[in-house]
């Protein structure tokens, strides 16, 4: 069974840091005050690997990947 997997982020404990932009650009952009804005919440299959390094290293843990049914 084929899952989606969809990048969230938690904007209470996101401070900001912008570190998730840096390794993810291609799904992640700041806005004008530096927070991250996601493109797109789906993630495809190319950049999971990617993802994952940059859910590990959000010094906040306020980025997640949640998995779910297609």
């Amino acid at each position: 069974m084929s899952h989606a997997r969809n990048l969230r982020i938690d904007r209470i404990a996101c401070t900001g840091q912008g570190l998730c932009a840096e390794l993810l650009p291609e799904m992640i952009s700041l806005d004008e005050w530096g927070y991250p804005v996601i493109k797109d919440q789906a993630v495809l299959d190319h950049l999971r690997t990617h993802t994952r390094r940059a859910v590990a290293a959000c010094p906040r843990l306020a980025l997640h990947l949640d998995d779910g049914p297609a």
